[in-house]
């Protein structure tokens, strides 16, 4: 059984201050933790926002008591390493060392703004692999000098540090990722309950070190509004092969999820208010082996998500964790 549940908050749905209230609802829900998406575009325009998540991140810290973390960051091209490294440390301090980072190697989608190349996964695993280097080094609280395959950092120092060096989460959404997130990470984070995955990460290092996963439901007390609302948000989530990562514009996402039929949304996701189809879902994460399991509502009826899950949910949840 999974030791932690959390709330998993969209950045690209929800404006900050609509994400700050979120999280008041969640503590007060009794989720125990909480995911925040990092992106500079949303996959859409029905989504519909993209705020900087440094800055939510702030409000949050000031607003809720639970752990957060990101889920994930792209440290490598829209934001150079060093930055991210004092950015994480900052949202460290704030949470009084309740943060942690998760990276990973991003997509064109956010990375590409800047008008550089979009480059193959074996060179994005590579950026990472030496971005966390860099971040670590930086963590330390020492003058660094770095002069590397992809990075470059002159006589740089973080002053505002946390008693401890923030944990770096990485995520492995294929094989070879999974298994870099054993070999460089303090934890791993995944968005499908995978066995082998988990495997491949415990198996390259990842032996002992927790496992963060997390999925989208769109609770309603009417089945097929809630499909309707999951497709028209999320229908990017139910493409297949490596679109999500090489795919440049929100535009393009809308396109290309128009071969994306409500039926196969309503397969993928649990939609409604069926409150074994709720519990069976998350079953399938914790049985999978994921320490942490974040749960993410689609759709503006948050609220009532909150209440459901509150009353109904996690009491259940949380006593079949207790026996």
């Amino acid at each position: 059984m999974a030791k932690k549940i959390g709330y998993f908050l969209s950045s690209e749905e929800f404006g900050p201050r609509e994400l700050v209230e979120q999280a008041r609802m969640a503590q007060d829900a009794g989720f125990e933790a909480l995911w925040i998406s990092d992106h500079f575009h949303p996959w859409n325009d029905a989504q519909g926002q993209s705020g900087f998540v440094w800055g939510t991140i702030g409000a949050l810290a000031q607003a809720v008591d639970l752990p957060i973390g990101t889920a994930v960051t792209c440290p490598t091209i829209r934001i150079h390493p060093a930055i991210v490294a004092q950015a994480a440390a900052t949202a460290a301090v704030l949470t009084d060392g309740k943060f942690t980072l998760g990276v990973g190697t991003g997509e064109a989608l956010n990375e590409h703004i800047l008008g550089g190349p979009w480059p193959t996964s074996k060179v994005r695993r590579e950026m990472l692999e030496e971005a966390v280097q860099v971040m670590r080094e930086l963590w330390k609280g020492e003058n660094v000098n770095h002069r590397g395959t992809y990075y470059t950092v002159d006589n740089a120092r973080i002053y505002t540090l946390p008693d401890k060096p923030v944990p770096v989460y990485v995520s492995g959404f294929g094989p070879a990722s999974a298994r870099l997130a054993g070999q460089i990470g303090d934890g791993y984070v995944g968005t499908q309950p995978d066995t082998e995955l988990l495997g491949a990460f415990r198996e390259n290092g990842g032996q002992g070190k927790v496992t963060q996963g997390g999925y989208k439901v769109c609770w309603g007390r009417d089945r097929d509004e809630a499909v309707k609302t999951a497709h028209e948000r999320w229908a990017n989530e139910q493409l297949p092969g490596e679109l999500a990562q090489v795919l440049p514009q929100p535009a393009h996402f809308e396109q290309a999820q128009q071969l994306v039929t409500p039926d196969m949304v309503a397969e993928a996701l649990v939609c409604g208010d069926d409150e074994e189809a709720h519990l069976r879902r998350f079953a399938e994460y914790s049985d999978a082996g994921y320490d942490e399991v974040y749960i993410n509502q689609i759709g503006p009826d948050q609220r009532g998500f909150f209440d459901f899950y509150g009353q109904r949910i996690l009491p259940q949840l949380k006593g079949m964790r207790s026996q």
